[in-house]
């Protein structure tokens, strides 16, 4: 008894010595913000801050337009998010229930498309977005954000559709429910931790994405977060406490989401990977 209640004691100490190693990035970021360059490089790097200059978040909003980029990277996150989604949802509940070779087929070729890296597809998907006459506008970050999280999502659902028992839609109809009555009475209820997965993947993936971002947007205004932290940096000097504002302002919709969706997760994916 007493050698198993030490090794949960060790268990303990580890996870709570890892969680510290985690978290600390996060901590440094915010002391960094509240820092000016002097304690930043040279009296205080790893302190706490000695006289904290609130002041930085007033410049990072002021001097830097990171309300705009805020604004911009929400718009497109929210809209990439909601099309990817709702589309998944869809294309995954046809492939779960109706089994044949045809449905067979589309989810191998759906699976395939994890496998390939962005580089590979990069070229022809600017040159696609450029001949629609999308370049500068949120629709062309939009649509490839919505379209690269689909083989996550169908892999995520598909788990999820075929762990429902058939049972649940031969009742509905047995008492007189339609299609759209029983799937989303029934059905998407029953979804809510696949989809709380897919909103903290693709909410993170969307709103750290960089390298299509920058192909893309050219216009200051139309910049996403990313893009606009990215040309914070001066040429010959910094302001370096505005700039650890902007990161932890750009940082707390993730942290946000995570908080009131993370104990969902562990739940979703055991059973997206229990049943594919």
């Amino acid at each position: 008894m007493k050698t198993f209640k030490l090794s949960y004691l060790l268990l303990y100490i580890i996870v709570i010595f890892y969680a510290l190693i985690c978290l600390y990035p996060v901590i440094w970021m915010s002391f960094f913000s509240l820092k000016s360059n002097q304690e930043i490089f040279v009296t205080n790097p790893f302190g706490f801050p000695l006289a904290p200059r609130w002041e930085n978040y007033v410049k990072a909003v002021t001097r830097f337009d990171i309300g705009i980029f805020f604004r911009n990277s929400t718009i497109v996150v929210i809209l990439s998010m909601f099309f990817g989604i709702t589309f998944a949802l869809m294309f995954t509940y046809v492939i779960a229930r109706v089994r044949n070779r045809l449905t067979k087929t589309l989810h191998s070729v759906i699976m395939l498309g994890m496998f390939i890296p962005i580089q590979a597809v990069m070229i022809p998907l600017v040159v696609m977005v450029k001949n629609l006459g999308l370049i500068n506008t949120f629709w062309s970050l939009i649509v490839p954000y919505a379209t690269l999280s689909f083989p996550f999502a169908v892999m995520v659902l598909y788990g999820f559709y075929l762990s429902l028992p058939l049972e649940l839609e031969e009742s509905a109809f047995i008492d007189g429910a339609g299609f759209f009555r029983t799937y989303f009475s029934i059905i998407f209820p029953q979804m809510k931790s696949a989809i709380a997965v897919l909103l903290i993947y693709q909410f993170i993936s969307n709103w750290n994405e960089f390298s299509l971002a920058l192909i893309l947007i050219t216009k200051n205004n139309m910049k996403t977060l990313p893009l606009g932290l990215a040309g914070f940096w001066g040429a010959f000097s910094t302001d370096w406490g505005p700039i650890g504002a902007s990161l932890v302002i750009a940082s707390i919709p993730v942290i946000i989401l995570y908080f009131f969706f993370s104990s969902q997760i562990s739940d979703a994916m055991t059973y997206s990977g229990m049943k594919n």
